[in-house]
């Protein structure tokens, strides 16, 4: 990944990343070419030297018995949104502006594990519902389902899991604007509705 110093993700950022509850792109460079897979992945920081993202797919899904050939890849995805450049100061100052792109992203390498057995599979989509029904009125659980019904989806998936040997990530939030342009670019992402962009521009100029 091309990461100018400025647009380097620190530490914290890259955690908040790795374990914020959502999806990435799977990767790999397989004997039948590249295949990917967008998956649901919770983070394991105690499987490795970096930790492991842990993941599931339909058994029907090639990626998984496909012999591979090299690292695999998940591709993590932060906040995206398009900049106006009509939310700079500096466009009234001298004009001389264009749009844009900030996003926040997170690049994990590695070895791709198969988990073709129950009780791990059991384990992992116990804890990624919890994750995701965390803080919900009435959370959802596996166990609520008919034994049966579970076992019988289960079955119908296989587990994977990245262990990681590498990352690379990446926060291209307006840091090479002015703080007046990052103040614009913020409220003009707010008033459209994308607070969680807003707040990663105000996040990083804060450090």
């Amino acid at each position: 990944m091309y990461i100018p110093a400025h647009f380097a993700a620190d530490p914290q950022a890259v955690q908040d990343l790795l374990t914020a509850p959502g999806a990435a792109n799977l990767v790999t460079m397989t004997d039948q070419g590249l295949l990917a897979t967008l998956l649901p992945f919770a983070f394991n920081p105690a499987v490795g030297e970096h930790g492991a993202l842990q993941a599931h797919m339909a058994r029907n899904n090639p990626q998984w018995s496909a012999t591979p050939t090299g690292e695999a890849l998940a591709i993590i995805q932060g906040p995206d949104d398009y900049i106006s450049p009509s939310w700079y100061a500096s466009k009234a100052e001298h004009g001389r502006v264009v749009p844009t792109w900030n996003y926040s992203t997170a690049h994990a390498y590695g070895e791709l594990v198969v988990h073709d057995d129950a009780g791990w599979l059991a384990r992992h989509v116990r804890h990624l519902t919890g994750l995701h029904e965390e803080g919900r009125e009435d959370p959802w659980a596996v166990d609520d389902a008919p034994e049966k019904f579970i076992a019988g989806q289960l079955r119908a998936i296989v587990g994977v899991e990245l262990v990681i040997t590498r990352i690379e990530a990446k926060e291209k939030l307006s840091q090479n604007r002015s703080d007046a342009d990052a103040r614009g670019v913020a409220a003009g992402l707010r008033v459209g509705g994308r607070e969680a962009g807003a707040a990663a521009v105000e996040r990083v100029r804060g450090r």
